[in-house]
């Protein structure tokens, strides 16, 4: 691995992140000009690698996450040369998380993403108090309907074997992982990221979940701050805990510790100074439709960057492992293509938006404007449900599909994905689209 150390040189191509997007993007690159020196800037000595890749359609891609050494890189692409640069950035390690969580009666979780998704239904031995901002849970993926489709879960016992997991995997590469006393941050928490550490309490429980919903934590205290609160003489019914959290709706819990689930936002402050990049109204960096920066030469891809061109009809950004790497994949295309000077088209991946994941032990795809987003009032919706088994909403403009969920095994993925791109009229179909008794994906193949 290259260091900070070394003396100057030049790169024709640097790629800064060892995330999804900054290494498919390196990748890409180094296949590309293997003539050429590629460096890849990344702020730990582990980078996300993809692996077994599958394209299950034409827009859905199934792949593994690994977190690898930066060597792996260096050693399967000669022209590849890793540099590590320190940050200064709080990073909580994975086996801290698990030391605390093992001696812990109870916690509370605030957020409603994947990750929290993943947190509540994980935990065991734990009570667990989930502190959400909005009406129902997983707001950000799923509707109302298919919270309440999958939440008696929280209730249920866990299968003892984890049924197949078709999407992307996140593991830890233990006999590689630095012995030091400091560790620089990496790229997101990613998926499938409690399926190699234990995130059992101290209790002998399973779940216990208890949902607060339309709230945020309106204070913290520590134990001497609440005893010397007026909460203190009003809630004496709260035990004695290492800390206490406020909520807006006017109830406090306390617990042993918090833990902050509410997502990702793009890191733009390491390259604004000294720069004049547009910024989006998330702050990301703006790209165009070949990922291409304000700034002359300077491409960006995954969270740090905002789509800023004309979206498609059935396609909206999301800050996902799916899409990092499909935008590092495609800012590479795009630098090529500029240095050899060749015409390049957005690519079709940013046809569709398409995602497969995993909650509560569902499989849930989405696929389009899966929950109507910017159609207003203009949309019908059809629902199948069968309780426990599967969850089909599909979402109609004018008798054609803009977008759907599928969860539990449906097989409905790839048909749906064509009706959507197609724009196939089903007014004549009406209700009998999702007939359980008809079998449509051979009736629309």
């Amino acid at each position: 691995m290259a260091t900070a150390s070394q003396s100057e040189v030049q790169f024709r191509f640097v790629v800064a992140g060892g995330g999804i997007a900054g290494v498919t993007c390196a990748q890409q690159l180094a296949s590309q000009f293997p003539s050429l020196d590629i460096v890849l800037l990344t702020a730990a000595p582990m980078v996300k690698t993809v692996s077994n890749f599958r394209q299950v359609s034409k827009t859905l891609e199934d792949f593994e996450v690994e977190e690898q050494p930066s060597s792996v890189l260096e050693e399967k692409y000669p022209n590849l040369k890793v540099i590590q640069s320190a940050v200064t950035v709080l990073h909580a390690k994975q086996h801290e998380f698990q030391k605390r969580l093992s001696s812990a009666k109870r916690i509370v979780v605030v957020g409603n993403g994947g990750i929290a998704l993943e947190l509540v239904y994980e935990v065991e031995g734990c009570e667990v108090i989930w502190a959400v901002k909005d009406k129902a849970i997983g707001n950000a993926f799923i509707d109302a309907g298919a919270a309440q489709f999958i939440i008696p879960s929280l209730e249920a016992e866990k299968p003892k074997k984890a049924l197949p997991c078709k999407r992307t995997r996140y593991t830890t590469d233990k006999d590689t992982a630095p012995n030091t006393g400091s560790e620089g941050p990496g790229s997101a928490l990613g998926p499938d990221w409690h399926e190699s550490i234990s995130l059992r309490g101290a209790e002998q429980v399973s779940h216990r979940v208890h949902v607060e919903y339309e709230c945020e934590i309106e204070k913290v205290y520590s134990q001497q701050e609440f005893m010397q609160s007026p909460l203190y003489t009003q809630k004496t019914n709260l035990g004695v805990w290492p800390i206490y959290a406020q909520l807006s709706n006017g109830k406090t819990y306390g617990c042993d510790f918090i833990v902050s689930a509410t997502g990702v936002v793009p890191n733009t402050e390491p390259f604004l100074h000294g720069n004049n990049f547009d910024l989006a109204e998330d702050h990301g960096l703006k790209v165009d439709e070949h990922m291409q920066t304000s700034e002359p030469d300077v491409y960006a891809a995954g969270d740090v960057c905002t789509a800023g061109w004309e979206p498609s009809a059935f396609w909206q950004q999301m800050r996902l492992w799916t899409q990092a790497r499909q935008m590092g994949w495609y800012a590479a295309r795009s630098m090529a293509a500029d240095i050899l000077g060749e015409a390049i088209e957005l690519d079709f991946c940013f046809e569709l938006f398409s995602h497969i994941t995993k909650f509560f032990n569902y499989k849930v795809v989405l696929l389009g404007k899966f929950n109507a987003q910017g159609l207003g009032q203009d949309h019908e919706l059809l629902v199948r449900c069968t309780k426990g088994l599967e969850y089909v909403k599909v979402v109609l403009r004018g008798g054609r599909m803009m977008g759907a969920i599928l969860i539990g095994e449906t097989d409905l993925e790839e048909t749906f994905e064509n009706l959507i791109l197609n724009q196939m009229d089903l007014s004549p179909y009406g209700q009998e689209l999702l007939n359980p008794n008809i079998d449509i994906e051979d009736y629309f193949d």
